[in-house]
Order: structure tokens, then sequence, then C-alpha cells
């Protein structure tokens, strides 16, 4: 399998990596700028510094999203609908004891616990995020190519497909509980078998240098930065590799509207908004107008995953 490198981004357009690894020291700048409280919610007290390589890039000159943009500007569903929901009512989750179990047409399916998701050979990837919602992140995320991990449970010949499940627990998540949930739980997700093997597919266990925070899908997520954020499916407790397309939460509940593949494409429209732009957060840019900027085709990716998708048609497999 080819392998892709990419130029770095030039040191002045990222955060100082010794900010990234203090937590004491990136919330007293945050406090002198205005932008934290006087207390820190209980998850933030056991975010653990990790120690990463430089990983793959897909360009030079992207620029971190600040961090408080990046921790409290989410979609979560499992913790509410509001964008704060996530930082505001995340703080009874508890990501550890932990375990991601992958099964199916393996030959050696396995269980991982999160120590040893955490104590592998990390990496640091800054990767755009591009929201369906047409907003947009560039976001270091700390983790390892997903592909690694599938090739040590040796996928059968059969496999044509992987499947992701998220936790459920209603008592911790409280956009679980109701009568009438947005999503049927748990949350789940899928990939082509490629398109799990690619290398910028990752498992990220982190980001901005530290174990991932509980709204950013502690403490284990997916992260497939040329797809919409909703595949990146957080809190992930199994793998399954299957013969057969799985089913996904958002293409169940609306399925003219999220498409299985949901590959970043600024000339498929979502039924109710436009594509072609989108809004950085953090940037300063409203919905309208000023600080908006062009949508990429595969977010930017193009160069690097187009060929996955030879043949198709993107209109209809969306």
């Amino acid at each position: 399998m080819r392998v892709f490198r990419y130029p770095s981004p030039p040191p002045s357009s990222i955060t100082p990596h010794a900010l990234w690894l203090s937590r004491r020291d990136l919330l007293a700048a945050g406090a002198a700028a205005g932008l934290v409280g006087g207390s820190l919610p209980s998850r933030a007290a056991r975010a653990v510094d990790l120690a990463a390589q430089p990983g793959p890039l897909s360009g030079e000159g992207l620029k971190p999203t600040p961090l408080r943009d990046v921790t409290h500007y989410n979609n979560f569903y499992e913790f509410g609908l509001e964008k704060t929901d996530p930082a505001e009512r995340s703080g009874d989750f508890h990501p550890r004891p932990w375990t991601v179990r992958v099964e199916g047409m393996v030959a050696k399916p396995r269980t991982y616990d999160i120590d040893a998701l955490l104590g592998r050979k990390l990496e640091e990837r800054i990767y755009r995020m591009r929201c369906v919602e047409a907003w947009s992140m560039v976001i270091p995320w700390i983790g390892f190519a997903l592909r690694d991990l599938l090739a040590e449970v040796e996928p059968l010949g059969s496999a044509k497909y992987v499947a992701f499940e998220s936790v459920v627990r209603p008592s911790e998540m409280p956009g679980q509980g109701g009568v009438l949930p947005v999503l049927d739980w748990p949350y789940v997700e899928g990939l082509r078998l490629d398109e799990a093997m690619h290398p910028l597919t990752i498992l990220a266990v982190g980001l901005y240098g530290q174990t991932l925070p509980n709204q950013n899908g502690a403490p284990v997520r997916l992260v497939v930065p040329w797809k919409y954020g909703f595949k990146g499916i957080k809190s992930i407790v199994r793998i399954r590799l299957t013969d057969r397309q799985p089913r996904t939460s958002w293409n169940v509940r609306a399925p003219d509207e999220y498409g299985f593949y949901a590959n970043v494409n600024p000339a498929v429209d979502h039924p109710r908004w436009s594509q072609a732009s989108e809004r950085p957060i953090g940037a300063g840019g409203g919905f309208f107008g000023a600080g908006r900027q062009p949508t990429l085709p595969f977010n930017g990716y193009g160069e690097q995953v187009a060929g996955l998708y030879a043949g198709m048609d993107l209109r209809r497999d969306f």
C-alpha cells in the first residue's frame, strides 16, 4: 500500500507545543484572556499528557482552532442537542475502565483495554474537520492509524465493511434518556474496509497533547478527515468487520439528508442548506458573508482519497 507523506505546516501556524502539554499554563493563559471561569470541571482533572510523534498532515498552513472552541462547541447528542451541552453535561461520564472489542470477520478477535491503546506509538495528526452543518475546525488529534489495529485482528477475505458502536450509559449521558430520543442508541457508524484501512483514518485518543475530554469522545473515537464530522463516532466500545454495509445512525434517521459515505462535497448540498462554503469556528466569522470560506472537495484531502471512489456517482452515493 502506498504511504502518503505530507509537508508540515509552518511553525508560526501551530500553537506552541509547550503550551499544549501544560494544562496549568493553558488554563492560566485562558483565565488571563477571560476564556475560562474560576473553577475547573472535574473531568479536566483526569486529563493525561500524551507523548506523540508528528504524523502525516494534509498540507501546509493549517492553524489549529483554539482549544476553548474545540472543547466547547460540539455535537455529541448523547449529552444533549445544544453545542454547549457536551461540555456542560459530561462531567459525570466515566471513560475508565474501558475496553474496545474488535470482532466479526476476523481471524483473531481481540478486546483492547484503553491503557493498551494509550500505550501504542501515537502520532499527532493536524486535520481539518468539516461538520455537515457547514462549520469547520482544525484539530490537532493524537492517535494511531486504524489500519494498524485492524491488521492485528487479521480481517478475513470476505470482510468488506467495518461497523462501529458507541457506549450506552443513560445514567451518565443525559441525552440518551427521555421518551423521544433524537436517535436510536447506541450510536452506530460504518466505513468500507478500504476507507478504514486508508492511512489517513485514525482512532484518536487525545487532542492538543492530552487525552480526549469527555465532550470530544473520550476515551477513543474515529477520525476520518475527508468525511463530514458525524462519521467520527465517539466513545467507541465495539468494532465489527462484516460483509454487509452496516446501518449508520444518521442514515437511518434521515436517509435523504445523511448518506452512508458522507464525503465532503461542495457540489452536493444538504436538502436544507448549501455545502459550498463553511464557517471556521474561532475565526470570528458569522453564519453569512464575512469570514466564510469555500468548502474543499473531500475537505481538502482529494489528492489522497479520491481514488477510493473512482467510477462512483458521488451525487447518488453521497
